[in-house]
């Protein structure tokens, strides 16, 4: 096999398989691989490698490439550091330099650290650096045992010998004086309420080789103070004490700040940093204001109105007060506590009971920040264009009746409107429930008045309700009496009755008398003469009061005067 190249000028030399003098050039030349076998031609680039890839690239043998690609080479200086004695609490800094020795550009991607206390900044990834460019950047140790430490940083970038270290090295040590560690170093009291407090406990350390002295003790920031430290406090080295961080925001919002101990420690001012914020409850109503506008007299308008609660922490309203005549609230039982965006509602009433405009007010009061909170309340009454119909009462309760007895209830009408109103009907729902005393129609000018009786005569027990419903030509028509009563059974009762027998000769029997009111009338009970000296009365009814007297009657039919009367009190039911 025989191996040629071209040279630049055309010149064209042959050279033998030896080890030295071969030099292959790229740019402008046009070399070539032949061989008996035909195997074609090959660039001078693949010729090189293969040299150095079969070892023949050695003394004498050059490869260069105008045309070809190079790479970066990412160099440190130092290539190690070693920060020494460095005391617990305090830092050392190096700076640490790094170049690109190649022929190309190179980024570096990554920089990792390893190595407790060690630390790295002023270094922006990802960072290109162009052949030949450097850059800095710092290096730091800060120890926080009294050990040594070793570590590194790794720098990882797409040069040739990524990834590129910076061994690292040092020990922390003991200062020699005091040194104050507090514990925790910053307290975050996060949300705490407008008005209330919040406590942190702050434990304070002497971790130095001798006795230290705090003399003051400054805080900033609003709303922190602190308690339990009593100044000058001297603490031996390894000795501690505590105290106490408040927060009591007197407004909402994030509030910062700092307890600053000064001491002849070695890392005096020590700082603790504060943070907190403050919240409160916000209550707003929807809508602030209601106008009823006009509103007949003797009948009700409502609005609602919602409440919620847009502040910082949930709130609690205790109490809603309502000014101004005819005006109530309605729907909402107090307390009510609102969660922080939580929302509820109340109704507002008017229900004049006279002409004219009325003005007044709503207010809630709460732990809100806007307590009381106020909601504005106006309205007209005005009288009926027509007449107006008006029971009294609107509703009856009979309460406990006894099956077979009856309870009687007035109920009186009135026309408070503004003209002649006539009832047509009346209509009564119910069972055991009846009216007396309407006749119908019946014409009532403005202002005049009737009556009627409503009777409850339960023939069954249990609860009954029912309603008059009284049909007119009134603008409230129909208007209703609700009616409602309780059937309940009768209760066994008697009375017993003796007498002295009389001393007339020839007595026949006698008879007994009741009424229902003291001197009569009275009724005979008996049928016929009783024979014997007593009786007994078996038509009694619980919660009533009766009246007896007996007569003496002889054989010729003749009958005596009443007796003394007496009295029996019969319990209900």
């Amino acid at each position: 096999m025989r191996r040629q190249s071209q040279a630049d000028g055309g010149e064209r030399r042959s050279g033998h398989n030896t080890r030295k003098g071969l030099a292959v050039k790229q740019l402008g030349l046009t070399p070539w691989w032949t061989g008996s076998a035909g195997l074609g031609v090959f660039p001078v680039v693949a010729l090189a490698l293969l040299l150095v890839g079969c070892g023949l690239a050695g003394d004498g043998v050059t490869a260069t490439g105008g045309g070809g690609t190079g790479s970066g080479q990412l160099a440190t200086n130092p290539s190690s550091i070693d920060f020494g004695d460095v005391a617990m609490g305090n830092s050392s800094s190096r700076t640490a330099t790094i170049s690109n020795t190649g022929n190309a550009s190179l980024t570096v991607s990554q920089a990792n650290v390893n190595g407790s206390g060690f630390g790295i900044s002023g270094l922006s990834l990802p960072l290109t650096l162009a052949a030949g460019q450097s850059s800095g950047f710092t290096v730091t140790f800060a120890p926080s045992s009294n050990s040594t430490v070793s570590g590194s940083v790794s720098l990882v970038s797409n040069a040739a010998n990524s990834p590129t270290s910076i061994a690292l090295s040092g020990r922390g040590v003991q200062s020699s004086g005091g040194q104050l560690t507090p514990s925790p170093t910053s307290v975050s009291f996060g949300n705490v309420r407008v008005g209330t407090t919040s406590n942190r406990t702050v434990s304070l350390s002497n971790s130095g080789t001798a006795s230290l002295t705090i003399t003051q003790a400054n805080v900033t920031g609003s709303g922190f103070s602190i308690s339990g430290l009593t100044l000058p406090r001297t603490l031996t080295a390894g000795q501690s004490t505590s105290f106490t961080v408040t927060f009591a925001p007197t407004a909402t919002g994030s509030a910062t700040g700092s307890v600053s101990l000064i001491s002849d420690a070695s890392n005096s001012p020590t700082t603790i940093s504060l943070s907190g914020t403050g919240t409160q409850g916000q209550l707003t109503t929807n809508p602030t204001s209601i106008n009823f506008g006009n509103v007949t007299v003797g009948t009700t308008s409502s609005r609602s109105v919602s409440l919620s609660n847009s502040g910082t922490a949930s709130l609690t309203i205790t109490q809603g007060n309502v000014t101004g005549s005819g005006f109530g609230i309605g729907g909402i039982s107090f307390p009510v506590t609102l969660a922080v965006g939580q929302s509820t509602t109340m109704t507002v009433i008017f229900a004049p009971s006279s002409s004219g405009s009325v003005s007044g007010s709503v207010s809630l009061v709460s732990n809100a920040s806007n307590s009381p909170t106020t909601i504005s309340l106006s309205g007209t009454g005005v009288q009926p264009s027509g007449g107006q119909l008006t029971p009294t009462p609107s509703s009856i309760d009979f309460g406990d009746v006894i099956i077979g007895a009856t309870s009687s209830r007035t109920v009186s009408l009135s026309n408070s409107g503004t003209a002649s109103l006539t009832i047509s009907q009346a209509n009564v729902t119910g069972s055991g429930f009846s009216i007396s005393g309407l006749t119908l129609p019946r014409t009532l000018t403005p202002g005049q008045s009737t009556s009627f009786t409503v009777t409850f005569a339960p023939a069954a027990t249990g609860s009954v309700t029912g309603t008059v419903s009284l049909i007119s030509d009134a603008t409230n028509s129909p208007t209703a009496v609700a009616l409602a009563g309780n059937g309940i059974p009768a209760t066994s009762h008697s009375v017993d009755l003796q007498w002295d027998a009389s001393t007339s000769p020839s007595i026949a029997g006698y008879n007994v008398y009741r009424a229902s009111q003291a001197g009569g009338p009275y009724v005979k009970l008996n049928a016929s003469l009783i024979l014997l000296i007593s009786f007994t009365d078996s038509t009694v009814q619980g919660g009533q009061t009766y009246y007896y007297v007996a007569t003496a009657v002889d054989t010729g039919g003749a009958e005596s005067i009443f007796s003394n009367e007496v009295q029996a009190v019969i319990p209900f039911p």
